[in-house]
């Protein structure tokens, strides 16, 4: 019995120094082999602030924000009536009988009109006042003749276009009602990567539908907007929350219900979700909104300088510091390549080879960042650059220019609200194709004077009371100096002759 007792007692001695020596020994291991974990009471850099009392406590719960928000989203539908359009790869001359005579009866024959159908389509939109403006995309409401908007309550209210931006993709639409829910607007420069995110809209013609996903990336430059404008505004967020046919024009919010994007487009190889959506910051779309209702046209501010790519092989980089004899380090800033003649640059004595790395003390590191700070400011402005060249820093003092290097706003009035219509400077591209010095083109006739003349859509204007115009602020200050009695001298691209059109706009 003494003997048992005896082995019992060893076997348990020799246990314990075994697992003392067992731990000893693994965490020896354990700290010569740790080069992820904390060494020497440390955290990795970009944890410093995770777990030293900062650590997030936000909850996942969205309810908040999602009640907060989704009664502001509204369903936008829209109808296009049938029209006559053109056979683009049948040309011909127009003839002026018809203007006055309807319909050429030979068009199916001779390449000429086709009827395009009725046709109705539908996005989403955001209310951002109590008494009924929305915000919506310009490519939910392009082209319309009539829009309704269909609250969370399913109460039904018709629409007026305010104004559209197509660079921006920004549109602004108005319903007759007061007392309505609307959403606060957010800051989009305090936008996180990984912040949690809603996007809130009507796709795919279902009722009011919430997705969340984070963002997964800021200032994304997809060249989408070059479909639709001639100077493209692009610094979108992206997020993985889903988005669809339907949800243009919808809100992305914050999980305070803060309204920090309009979604505008998705990336996708079939047209449907596929893991990225893309967001109009909302600190762009304040100012688009802001200058639609205030002078009825976006004041468009420009620094009037042309950038290097992002994406330059190390060969083109090479080539760009020889030319510019400079040392390039990519990521830093925006370098400059060239200052245009007449723009706000060259007045501010910037040249090519700086390279610009903070706006207004905000730190700059590629041209859509860029673009994004420029875009919130108007012609006039007055602004400050950091720029440094071959690493020597200056700070520059900058005023911005309008295109065409004023700085004066391009204004509307009640003159041109009668004229009615969508008006839009001509591109560059079909200004020199047509071997002139510019113009503005009618995009759509609206329900204005411009509506109940002969004129049609697609007319270039060139002149306004044999006034050259050459851009939408000489055409607007032409109307506005007029006495309402405006004569239209212009031509349509792809037809011989120059056409002008008598309008009486004190009707």
């Amino acid at each position: 019995m003494n003997l048992n007792y005896k082995n019992v007692l060893a076997i348990i001695g020799i246990s314990a120094c075994t697992t003392l020596l067992s731990i000893l020994g693994f965490a020896k291991w354990a700290k010569s082999n740790s080069n992820s974990v904390e060494t020497n009471g440390k955290l990795p850099a970009n944890y410093a602030s995770f777990l030293n009392g900062a650590a997030p406590t936000t909850s996942t719960d969205f309810t908040l924000a999602a009640s907060a928000a989704s009664p502001a989203v509204v369903h936008i539908k829209t109808k296009t009536n049938a029209k006559k359009m053109e056979n683009g790869n049948n040309q011909r001359q127009r003839n002026p009988f018809f203007d006055f005579f309807g319909e050429d009866p030979f068009g199916d024959y001779f390449g000429g009109p086709r009827m395009m159908p009725e046709q109705r389509a539908s996005g989403s939109g955001v209310l951002i006042t109590g008494d009924g403006y929305i915000v919506t995309n310009n490519h939910v409401i392009t082209g319309a003749d009539e829009i309704s908007v269909t609250l969370t309550n399913k109460k039904v209210y018709k629409a007026k276009v305010v104004g559209a931006d197509p660079n921006s993709d920004i549109a602004v639409i108005k319903i007759e009602a007061t007392n309505m829910p609307y959403l606060v607007y957010g800051n989009s420069d305090d936008v996180k990567l990984g912040q949690w995110v809603l996007a809130i809209g009507y796709p795919l013609n279902l009722d009011v539908t919430i997705t969340a996903g984070i963002i997964s990336a800021k200032n994304r430059s997809i060249d989408v907007n070059s479909r639709q404008g001639d100077r493209p505004i692009e610094s979108f967020l992206q997020t993985d929350a889903a988005v669809n046919q339907g949800n243009s024009g919808g809100a992305l919010v914050n999980i305070n219900g803060e309204l920090v994007g309009i979604n505008s487009a998705i990336m996708s190889p079939t047209g449907s979700y596929a893991g990225y959506s893309y967001a109009i910051p909302v600190n762009i779309v304040k100012k688009v909104v802001t200058d639609i209702v205030k002078f009825g046209a976006v004041q468009r501010a420009y620094l009037g300088v042309s950038m290097a790519q992002e994406d330059m092989s190390e060969e083109q980089i090479k080539k760009v510091e020889s030319d510019l004899n400079i040392k390039y380090k990519p990521g830093e800033g925006v370098l400059i390549t060239s200052v245009l003649e007449g723009g706000a640059a060259e007045a501010g004595k910037l040249k090519a080879g700086d390279m610009i790395t903070k706006f207004n003390g905000v730190t700059i590191k590629s041209s859509p960042e860029l673009q994004e700070q420029v875009s919130k400011y108007k012609p006039g402005d007055k602004i400050t650059l950091t720029v440094k060249h071959n690493d020597k820093e200056s700070t520059i003092d900058i005023i911005l220019k309008a295109k065409l290097g004023n700085t004066e706003v391009a204004k509307s009035s009640k003159l041109t609200e009668k004229l009615g219509g969508k008006i839009e400077t001509l591109d560059k591209a079909t200004a020199d194709k047509n071997e002139i010095n510019g113009g503005v083109v009618i995009k759509e006739l609206g329900t204005g004077v411009l509506s109940k003349s002969s004129i049609e859509k697609g007319f270039v204007i060139m002149s306004v009371n044999d006034k050259e115009v050459t851009n939408l602020t000489d055409f607007y200050d032409a109307i506005n100096k007029s006495n309402g009695s405006v004569k239209l001298g212009g031509f349509y691209p792809g037809y011989y002759g120059n056409y002008a059109f008598m309008l009486n706009l004190n009707d």
